[in-house]
């Protein structure tokens, strides 16, 4: 009997050390400068909303601050898949729906998150379930077991690297998180020897039409979608069928800059612009009439 006990106490101890744990931690995500912190406690609010995976992060915010004088917010984040880009602008909607009064007057979306699913990526969210009934509901039918593995213990919701991401910025703007590098001279001659297969999957340009039904006709958004620039002589596979697939699923043009730029050290690698190359796609949109301008 007295084993018993011992072992209730330990175990009570450690449910409760777990639950105190993961409220700390998820204090401190939803505190921080990080994109979705900021987002879950309703601070995200902007005139211009930016969407992508890491190439999404060209849309440079303190240089389109800059040009135009417009604020943004950008949810962009390495590997970002179209399902959970879908949970974060529709929570984005809802809750300026409920409590900003700034409302985004355009939304600029690099349709290059439809290449993949990444479930490698959806468990760095569980720090926001609790304030985001469709995260919470695409990780449960994605990942069952990580889900129900959060369930148990909430601190599991912690251990990815969007938390530890989040910790980086917790006193510090994320607006300036953008690869910094020049290309290798290698590298770069190299690149016609290179190509990237993008992969088409008609899921997630569903999502990506329901998207944009939502920002345009619930929202009221004007909604662009564009192909960021890749280095020049990079090849990438299929490109053409998704820009067709997606103008079809939307009813919306693709406006195409995968050539725009052809300085080569305007690139971080072959599919990133660096700081520098991101500031000359963000003059070739404003000058496009993006921005709402």
């Amino acid at each position: 009997m007295k084993h018993i006990l011992w072992y209730t106490f330990w175990l009570l101890l450690l449910f409760a050390g777990d639950r105190i744990g993961g409220h700390l931690l998820r204090d401190k995500a939803l505190h921080s400068e990080f994109r979705y912190g900021k987002l879950y406690r309703r601070q995200a609010a902007a005139d211009l909303l930016l969407l992508g995976n890491s190439r999404g992060l060209c849309f440079y915010q303190p240089y389109i601050e800059e040009i135009t004088g417009r604020s943004t917010c950008n949810l962009s984040y390495n590997g970002l898949p179209m399902n959970a880009a879908r949970c974060l602008v529709v929570d984005f909607l809802d809750l300026k729906n409920f409590e900003w009064d700034l409302k985004p007057q355009q939304m600029l979306i690099d349709i290059t998150l439809c290449d993949r699913d990444n479930p490698s990526l959806l468990p760095g969210f569980l720090p926001y379930i609790s304030r985001s009934k469709n995260l919470d509901t695409l990780i449960r039918n994605q990942l069952p077991k990580v889900w129900w593995g959060a369930q148990v213990s909430h601190l599991y919701r912690f251990n990815h690297e969007v938390y530890q991401r989040s910790l980086y910025y917790q006193n510090r703007s994320d607006k300036d998180w953008l690869l910094d590098r020049e290309i290798t001279p290698d590298m770069a001659a190299r690149a016609p020897q290179n190509s990237y297969d993008l992969e088409i999957h008609p899921h997630l340009i569903q999502q990506l039409a329901e998207t944009v039904s939502s920002a345009r006709h619930t929202a009221g958004w004007d909604v662009r979608l564009l192909i960021g620039p890749y280095f020049p002589g990079f090849q990438v596979k299929n490109l053409d069928q998704l820009k067709a697939e997606v103008e079809k699923a939307t009813g919306l043009p693709v406006h195409d800059y995968r050539n725009a730029i052809t300085d080569p050290t305007a690139f971080g690698d072959y599919m990133h612009l660096n700081k520098k190359g991101s500031m000359q796609y963000m003059d070739l949109l404003k000058k496009d009439g993006f921005f709402g301008l």
